[in-house]
């Protein structure tokens, strides 16, 4: 609930002239919006493959069902890409190949945590989502175009739920710890 509260304050202080509505015209984007969008799109392919590698080691449900998740938020930072006439930087790359080196580096360092017991399995999973929520917060914060605003708003609301996911899954394993 505090994330639709949040995503909820978010846009009301976001509303404004931006552009991104209907017609033909594309507007420009700012260098940070650019930047970001190129950043999320490689964000949330990472995020759908170290789910999905998490989901063959460990079998939990949640780690299949969120990688598929994260299918979906790949494909609408995409069709932004489309609409923005950006270079996709994730064409022609496999699953845990990435352009930027450090989502490389981050990509192996979830995979080696998540490797080691279900429960740091989940711990990346907890990772990634306040990761993710953090990006698209400041995302939201530095546009002005309303579908970016649009796709940002949706996919924080779903990081939310995620991030609620793992960590109901992950509670139980650190009570039986204790």
């Amino acid at each position: 609930m505090l994330g639709l509260v949040l995503v909820g304050q978010l846009t009301a202080q976001m509303v404004g002239p931006g552009g991104g509505g209907g017609g033909n015209r594309v507007p420009a984007l700012s260098n940070a919006e650019r930047d970001r969008l190129l950043f999320m799109r490689e964000e949330e392919k990472m995020a759908g493959d170290v789910y999905r590698v998490l989901a063959d080691k460990w079998k939990l449900r949640v780690f299949s069902n969120i990688a598929e998740s994260e299918d979906r938020h790949f494909e609408s930072v995409g069709r932004l890409l489309d609409r923005y006439k950006l270079t996709d930087p994730t064409i022609g790359l496999g699953a845990g190949v990435y352009r930027s080196t450090a989502i490389t580096a981050l990509f192996q360092q979830l995979i080696a945590k998540g490797n080691v017991s279900v429960q740091d399995a989940l711990e990346v999973g907890v990772a990634i989502e306040k990761v993710d929520i953090q990006d698209l917060v400041s995302g939201l914060l530095e546009t002005r175009q309303s579908d970016i605003k649009r796709v940002y708003s949706n996919l924080l609301n779903a990081s939310f739920q995620h991030l609620e996911s793992f960590e109901t899954t992950l509670e139980p394993l650190i009570i039986s710890a204790r």
